[in-house]
C-alpha cells in the first residue's frame, strides 16, 4: 500500500532537481544539465586541498602548486567540486539563499569526496560564523553540512568546536595576503569545548576553498587547543583559471 501511495505521488510530483527544478529520476538529485555543469573531483588530486591534478595516481600523496608554496596548518583535505558553474549556484544558494535542503545532497557528495581521508575517531566540526552574521542568516552552512557528514561518517560531531571571536570583514576581493591577514587571530576554540579537542584529529568542514585562508585559522584555533592533527573537506574548490 505504501509502495502504492509512493508511485502514486511521483506521478503526480515527479522528482526535481535540488538546482534548477528540472525533471529528475531521483530525489535531491541534480538534472542532466545541472550534472554536466558540476565539476565532480576524481582521479588524482591533491591530497591538502582536493583540487584535481594531471596524470595518474601514483600511490603516494601529491600536491598542487597552492599547497606546495603555501604552509598549511591541516595535513589533509578533499573537495567534492570546482566551484565552476554549478558549484557556485550551489554553494551561493545554501549560503545566500535559504536553500537549507541542498545540506543534503551536497554533505553525500562531500562525504563520498572525503573517505580516503577519515580516520576512526574523529570529530567534526564547521568553520564558525560570527554571532551577528549567524543571527542575520540564522544558520551557518557549514554546520549543516558538518552535521550530515558526521552522521554518514559515524563520526562524532561537534556545532560549536570553534567561535569567531571577533567579528571579520567580507573576504570578498581581497588578494591572497589580504584574506589571511583579515582572519588572523579570528578564530578560538570554544572555551567549553576545548577538552574535546586535546589528542584529537579534527575534521572541518566549510562550503567553498579558496585561498585557504579560513580553513587556516580554524585548524590552527584546533591546534593550538590541544588537537593533534586535523584534515579539511569542503564542497567546492577554488581553482585558478589556467
Amino acid at each position: 500500500m505504501a509502495r502504492a501511495v509512493e508511485s502514486a505521488l511521483r506521478l503526480i510530483y515527479p522528482p526535481q532537481c535540488v538546482l534548477c527544478g528540472g525533471r529528475t529520476d531521483a530525489e535531491f538529485a541534480l538534472c542532466g544539465t545541472c550534472w554536466r555543469g558540476a565539476e565532480f573531483t576524481g582521479g588524482l588530486v591533491c591530497d591538502r586541498c582536493g583540487l584535481p591534478l594531471p596524470g595518474e595516481d601514483p600511490g603516494e600523496p601529491v600536491h598542487c602548486d597552492d599547497c606546495l608554496v603555501t604552509a598549511r596548518p591541516w595535513s589533509r583535505g578533499r573537495a567534492a567540486m570546482l566551484y565552476g558553474e554549478t558549484g557556485r549556484r550551489l554553494a551561493l544558494a545554501l549560503k545566500h539563499g535559504d536553500r537549507l535542503e541542498l545540506a543534503r545532497p551536497a554533505a553525500e557528495w562531500m562525504a563520498r569526496a572525503a573517505r580516503p581521508i577519515l580516520v576512526p575517531g574523529m570529530i567534526v566540526a564547521p568553520v564558525p560564523l560570527h554571532w551577528l552574521r549567524l543571527f542575520r542568516r540564522r544558520y551557518n552552512q557549514s554546520a549543516l553540512l558538518s552535521a550530515r557528514i558526521a552522521r554518514l561518517a559515524g563520526l562524532e560531531h561537534c556545532p560549536d568546536l570553534l567561535v569567531r571571536a571577533r567579528r571579520t570583514a567580507s573576504q570578498e576581493g581581497r588578494d591572497r595576503e589580504g584574506r589571511f591577514a583579515n582572519l588572523a587571530g579570528a578564530i578560538r576554540a570554544h572555551p567549553r569545548r576545548r577538552h574535546r579537542l586535546a589528542g584529537r584529529h579534527v575534521l572541518l568542514v566549510d562550503d567553498v576553498m579558496t585561498s585557504g585562508a579560513t580553513l587556516a585559522a580554524a585548524a590552527e584555533a584546533c591546534l593550538a587547543a590541544g588537537a593533534t592533527e586535523v584534515s579539511v573537506v569542503v564542497l567546492a574548490r577554488v581553482a585558478k583559471a589556467p
